[in-house]
């Protein structure tokens, strides 16, 4: 019987790659003995809203004990517009660099936009969530701890200059995510 189970999700164009923050982190967990869903979500290169939704929502119902979700970049998108139909389909929600409202802009993520949600009245879980923003995510100009934090009312994180908080910006292994995954009341630090 699992106590807790963790769903992580990842961006547009993301084949989860070896090194990623998030792979380390399924890693991580599975080594710990968590019970750890890290699925390919479908159509990475051109996304629909639709079937990435059917997709979590059909992991959600693989999972047992708490629920713990772990969003990256579009997938942030994407668990905004399934909480804002079912707001108990989690206890716990981490939300990594979501992709602001000039993202969208770009057609192959126009289908996510989170402009037609009333944030304030979107309850991303049961329990705790946690926004973990740089301040200067290239896909998020509008600033993520006040575009998305305040409105959503979560806890914020804002990590000083780490980009997107990617591979490429030197997100691969990420201790304090793994840390928050084990103890949601562990702060997200820069990986340094």
């Amino acid at each position: 019987m699992w106590n807790r189970s963790f769903l992580l999700l990842h961006g547009v164009e993301n084949r989860r790659p070896a090194g990623h923050w998030q792979h380390e982190l399924a890693m991580g967990l599975r080594e710990r003995g968590e019970q750890v869903f890290y699925p390919q979500l479908p159509d990475t290169d051109r996304p629909t809203l639709a079937a990435w939704t059917e997709a979590i929502r059909a992991e959600l119902a693989l999972m047992r004990g708490e629920k713990v979700v772990v969003c990256h970049s579009l997938a942030c998108a994407a668990w905004m517009h399934v909480a804002a139909t079912d707001p108990a389909a989690a206890d716990r929600v981490l939300l990594v660099s979501p992709p602001g409202p000039a993202a969208f802009e770009w057609d192959v993520i126009a289908g996510f936009t989170t402009v037609g949600l009333d944030l304030a009245e979107v309850r991303l879980a049961k329990g705790q969530a946690r926004l973990a923003c740089t301040d200067n995510d290239p896909y998020c100009a509008e600033g993520a701890a006040e575009h998305y934090g305040r409105p959503l009312g979560c806890d914020v994180d804002e990590i000083p200059g780490a980009g997107h908080i990617a591979l490429d910006d030197g997100y691969g292994p990420w201790p304090s995510a793994l840390d928050w995954c084990l103890d949601p009341e562990t702060r997200l630090a820069p990986n340094r």
